[in-house]
């Protein structure tokens, strides 16, 4: 208000932002670095002007398209997440054991780790291995060990998930094989299969054979399942590694999706209807500790993925244009210091998850930066999820966030630099000639060192690492998992065992018989299958592969 010189009143208008912009900038404000975990800044207010949505357009409702509001009309309302917790390690005898305990204390899927030797595609006793069977995870050289992995768990019933990627297809195939011995028709096993093998050469390393002979097994696995075990999610297309590995958020959605869809181009080009396959693909994000970027980085994958699908690929089936995904909770952001600060940050990675709409959560345990989960923090980990789920009533309302001036603008400007990702990849010749040029791994590589560089010098902190920081002495007194060296030698005699009592004609006539797949364009799932019966191992599968394709030599980037 003001006084005119005759001295009557006269009202002015004053806009209310821009008085909370004066008293802002007249405020005190913390000396820190105001961005996102992945660097980008962040305003101190959003409103409207910041949030442009159509409303239909760009959000709709759930259930429908572009399902950045979820995938399902009722959402949680309807049905729970599936509650998986990483099991694996030692033999596949007591990764059976630890699966009983999981599926006893209320998970409802079975999510498996292998050890690095079967991730390698290499057998327990290969001389390479020594050190290293069962260390991280379980080690299945075989059909029989699968057998034991899966002795008496319902395989028509329980969904399990697999995290292998290059030597997937044979995994998948003593998995087959496995329920075929127990009775099970495969048509009715449901499960995952991680097999996305285009972010192993841009994250995570583990492959056997180069790009196109790998890309060609992975759509001979999305035809055989098509027709013969339709339940399984063939690909489990990963940004969890990519995260994992330093990139940012938009990084993770923009490789990942880009994978996803080369993997369609893939079936398309293979003689597929895209609507044959695509409503087996789904996908596994990292949920790291920004959480609203977290939130808004799964609605916006979800929009992606619906209008690239329907508008670019010409899916007409509605499953198609939907964005299914697992979710595990960062395990970078884990800490070996103060490492019960971990069951914290798992929890509001977890609940992050949740609100983004993920149809299954992982949550890490607080030791596993020290070594595979205890018993306890593995249950730890598990009830975090069941709190969520059952206490704190965030499941009560779809997509409870939406509105949020913030969430919305985050989503928008995910989206963008996901488009602009896209359009480098594009310009670079596709996915695979990039990871050949070695752009993926560069830009993954540069910000994982920027944020590495925001870490030391304190504009990024973390509890117990550079702030708040205590002497722990000799190491923080919890209990850690420890693997008995008696391990690898029961892996080994078992191996020992299997290889004198199985039929050796049988195991070289298979091996000859995927020799000559690798060259003829039949489906290998197929023979893998046939192989796996035969008892032929990993190791001598994936031989082959590497025989006959040849070994890939990543390329230098810096």
């Amino acid at each position: 208000m003001s006084t005119s010189t005759d001295g009557a009143s006269i009202v002015t208008a004053v806009n209310p932002r821009e008085m909370w912009a004066t008293a802002m900038a007249a405020g005190k404000v913390r000396d820190v670095e105001f961005t996102t975990l992945s660097g980008e800044p962040v305003q101190p207010l959003y409103g409207p002007e910041d949030a442009s949505v159509d409303y239909e357009r760009d959000l709709g409702w759930p259930g429908q398209f572009p399902y950045t509001r979820g995938v399902h009309p009722t959402m949680y309302r309807g049905r729970l997440w599936t509650m998986r917790q990483f099991a694996g390690f030692g033999t596949a005898r007591e990764t059976n054991e630890r699966f009983k305990f999981l599926l006893d204390h209320g998970q409802t899927g079975l999510s498996t780790a292998f050890d690095f030797p079967t991730l390698m595609g290499r057998d327990s006793d290969d001389p390479m291995c020594r050190g290293e069977v069962g260390q991280v995870g379980v080690a299945i050289s075989s059909l029989r060990d699968m057998e034991m992995l899966m002795d008496g768990i319902p395989m028509d019933r329980v969904s399990t998930s697999m995290t292998i990627n290059g030597p997937a297809p044979i995994l998948l195939a003593f998995y087959i094989a496995c329920a075929e011995n127990q009775g099970v028709d495969p048509k009715v096993t449901r499960g995952t299969l991680q097999n996305d093998i285009l972010k192993e050469y841009q994250a995570q390393h583990a492959w056997l054979v180069p790009p196109e002979p790998a890309l060609r097994m992975i759509t001979d696995v999305m035809s055989y399942c098509a027709e013969h075990v339709p339940k399984f999610n063939t690909i489990s297309i990963s940004g969890y590694h990519i995260r994992e590995a330093g990139s940012t958020a938009a990084q993770e959605l923009a490789f990942t999706l880009a994978n996803g869809m080369e993997y369609v181009r893939r079936g398309i080009a293979a003689g597929m209807d895209v609507d044959e396959f695509a409503p087996r693909l789904s996908f596994f994000f990292d949920s790291h500790v920004d959480f609203f970027e977290e939130i808004a980085k799964f609605r916006a994958a979800r929009r992606i993925w619906a209008r690239k699908m329907r508008d670019e690929f010409g899916a007409k089936d509605p499953r198609s244009w939907m964005l299914r995904f697992h979710t595990q909770t960062a395990g970078v952001s884990l800490t070996a210091q103060q490492p019960e600060n971990n069951i914290v940050r798992t929890a509001f990675e977890a609940l992050a998850a949740v609100l983004g709409g993920t149809q299954s959560l992982h949550t890490n345990s607080m030791d596993e930066t020290l070594s595979l989960p205890t018993e306890k923090a593995a249950k730890i980990a598990l009830r975090t999820q069941q709190i969520i789920a059952e206490e704190i009533e965030v499941t009560n309302v779809v997509d409870p966030l939406a509105g949020s001036y913030f969430v919305e603008a985050e989503t928008n400007r995910l989206e963008a630099q996901a488009e602009q990702y896209f359009l480098e990849v594009e310009q670079r010749g596709g996915v695979v000639p990039a990871i050949d040029a070695g752009y993926f791994q560069r830009e993954i590589h540069n910000s994982a060192a920027r944020y590495q560089r925001a870490v030391e010098a304190g504009r990024k902190r973390i509890v117990g690492v550079n702030s708040y920081v205590e002497d722990e002495g000799d190491g923080p007194e919890i209990e850690v998992h420890r693997i008995d060296p008696e391990t690898e030698r029961e892996a080994l005699a078992g191996l020992r065992d299997l290889k004198r009592t199985r039929d050796g004609a049988a195991v070289e006539r298979e091996l000859a018989a995927v020799r000559e797949t690798c060259h003829d364009g039949s489906n290998l799932l197929e023979r893998f299958i046939s192989a796996a019966h035969a008892y032929c191992t990993v190791g001598e599968i994936a031989q082959v592969l590497r025989d006959e394709f040849g070994e890939y030599r990543e390329p230098k980037i810096l």
